[in-house]
């Protein structure tokens, strides 16, 4: 998820991204050749991306609604060790009709280490069905996708 079809932002690069999340790093996530494990990578996303989307939801006024995990990708780009921290990048790229996609920079010591993106569906978990996005939160999302 580098560069999107559409020359969208380079992903790799720090001035592509506005929203940050610090992920300390601990020894239980190495592997056993000393190196972070991928597994932790996709743990660090997680972590970035529910700040992330929590903002809008929570902070920026989009309610209470739900939302699920449909896809997620991640591309490696260098190897990581502990001790230290990993800042997350994390930026909105598309807004459908009941889900967004969004986009992630890792960065340890001002180095990316691997982008991702990922798209989550908004749900309604008490009727068990996914719904369409609210204009309240849609005109949010909106705003935030125009200031890149």
């Amino acid at each position: 998820m580098n560069a999107p079809a559409d020359n969208g932002p380079d992903l790799t690069l720090i001035g592509a991204f506005r929203h940050w999340t610090p992920v300390s790093l601990r020894f239980s996530d190495q592997d056993s050749m000393g190196h972070i494990n991928n597994v932790s990578y996709a743990a660090y996303v997680e972590q970035a991306r529910v700040a992330f989307l929590d903002d809008f939801l929570r902070v920026e006024g989009g309610g209470d609604i739900g939302y699920i995990l449909a896809s997620v990708n991640i591309d490696y780009r260098r190897e990581m060790h502990f001790p230290g921290s990993v800042d997350i990048g994390s930026r909105l790229m598309r807004i459908g009709t009941k889900s967004i996609t969004t986009a992630y920079g890792l960065f340890k010591d001002g180095e990316n280490v691997a982008t991702a993106g990922s798209v989550n569906v908004f749900y309604d978990a008490e009727a068990g069905k996914t719904v369409s996005i609210p204009d309240n939160l849609r005109k949010i999302l909106e705003q935030e996708l125009t200031k890149g």
